[in-house]
């Protein structure tokens, strides 16, 4: 193996936006290991494997990772240069933590260390003394005092990194033994305690700007030239910081460019966080007056439909608006239904999707663009709205969105599918989006 060439940065994301940094690399839904051999052989420094496993259960979600480690051990057999992994997940702290990072380590292992990086500046998630927070307006507010510390699935009661680890493993890591990494350390002792991990230790890393999180992962990138071997739980930032790219080949607000012939799109808002539901209302507000963005309501009460009956209707409506040039939304009702277990939210989160992929199944071969707004919503349109196996990721159309191309021999030929989060963004994020889509206002 040539110690000296940097690593190949493989992306184990547990949906589709862990990409929101970066540019020039593969996204892939499938894990089989001739598709992981090509990866692995692309010129781009990393690539992703869209796992999706923060939309099942965590039985399901080890099964799944072991499936995709077993299929890259295999593949990486004949991988003449150094590799490293990143478990990329949520930067508000949701996700199947332990459970993914400890396949990892037993597949792909041994690991000197593990590291929990969830920053993502762009979207105001910062470590301050090992506490996580969420920046809004300006206030940082820890993490735990947030709606997304109150997720059915994913919750949690500390936003201090090592409690928050102690609460997640059971115990297993004690809060006394997590590693700590700060900006204020001298490079000496960064260098000197990244040398002396073993045993796969657990590390939480602080980092305020984009510039510490460089620093520290340049000297993450030394000690694995040297021979450490190091696993990261991660949001995306650091993949900026280890991938260290040049500047994406489209600008954001000139991303219309993309659209061919400037045909009109779907707009499909799935996720159901309050910041993407006060995205979806600016957007009502401000572009349907016109006409041109037509908006196509799923109401979930009529949910589950054996029929098919309501994916037969919204099809219908997304057709005409495109038959009239216009764009359509495509949304779910905003009603926050309650469930008995979080394995009840899950199997109607499928059934949502289920009808929502019909529809994009169905879209006229003439879409111009897709954006799809929510990661999980956003992972089962590549995968089997579609219907891809891979995409390339062509840069951000705004901060933390990805855009990615449809290949050349795709149905819809090559158009723009932006990967919208759905805790990314002010209140207008969707609508500049939109316009820059479109090219209607400039991206103004």
């Amino acid at each position: 193996m040539r110690a000296d060439a940097r690593p190949k940065i493989i992306v184990l994301d547990d949906d589709p936006t862990g990409s929101q940094t970066v540019h020039g690399c593969l996204l892939l839904t499938r894990w089989d290991e001739q598709t992981l051999r090509a990866a692995l052989a692309d010129d781009a420094p990393l690539f992703f494997v869209l796992t999706n496993t923060r939309s099942v259960s965590a039985s399901d979600a080890a099964e799944l990772t072991r499936e995709v480690c077993g299929n890259l051990r295999r593949a990486l057999v004949d991988f003449d240069a150094p590799w490293l992994v990143v478990s990329r997940s949520d930067s508000t702290l949701r996700g199947h933590y332990p459970v993914e990072t400890d396949v990892i380590a037993e597949e792909l292992g041994p690991f000197d260390a593990h590291f929990l990086t969830p920053e993502f500046f762009e979207g105001g998630r910062i470590t301050r003394d090992a506490t996580h927070y969420v920046v809004r307006d300006g206030v940082a507010t820890p993490a735990h005092e947030t709606e997304f510390a109150r997720d059915s699935v994913f919750g949690y009661s500390a936003s201090y990194l090592p409690d928050y680890v102690e609460e997640k493993t059971g115990g297993r890591i004690a809060a006394a033994d997590v590693v700590l990494f700060d900006p204020r350390d001298s490079d000496a002792d960064v260098r000197a305690k990244l040398r002396s991990l073993s045993g796969n230790a657990c590390c939480a890393v602080s980092a305020q700007t984009q510039t510490e999180l460089d620093l520290f992962a340049r000297r993450v990138l030394d000690a694995t030239a040297d021979g450490k071997r190091f696993l990261f739980r991660s949001a995306a930032s650091l993949l900026t910081s280890l991938a260290a790219l040049p500047p994406q080949p489209v600008a954001a607000a000139e991303m219309a460019a993309y659209v061919p012939d400037r045909r009109p799109g779907l707009v499909l808002v799935g996720s159901h966080v309050p910041m993407s539901t006060r995205q979806l209302e600016h957007l009502l507000e401000t572009r349907s007056a016109s006409g041109r963005l037509v908006p196509i309501e799923l109401d979930v009460d009529r949910l589950p439909d054996p029929t098919g009956a309501v994916q037969a209707d919204l099809s219908a409506r997304l057709a005409d608006a495109h038959r009239r040039g216009a764009d359509a939304v495509v949304f779910t009702s905003r009603t926050e239904r309650i469930f008995a277990s979080a394995t009840e939210r899950l199997r109607f989160g499928d059934e949502v999707s289920r009808v929502l992929m019909a529809v994009v199944r169905s879209a006229p071969d003439t879409l111009g663009f897709v954006l799809s707004k929510g990661g999980i919503t956003s992972n089962d349109v590549l995968s089997k709205g579609l219907g891809l196996t891979s995409a390339r990721v062509v840069g951000q159309i705004h901060p933390g969105c990805s855009v990615v191309l449809t290949p050349s021999d795709h149905r819809l030929g090559p158009v723009p599918v932006v990967i919208f989060p759905g805790n990314v963004g002010t209140e207008e994020s969707v609508r500049v989006v939109y316009d820059r889509l479109t090219g209607s206002d400039g991206g103004a």
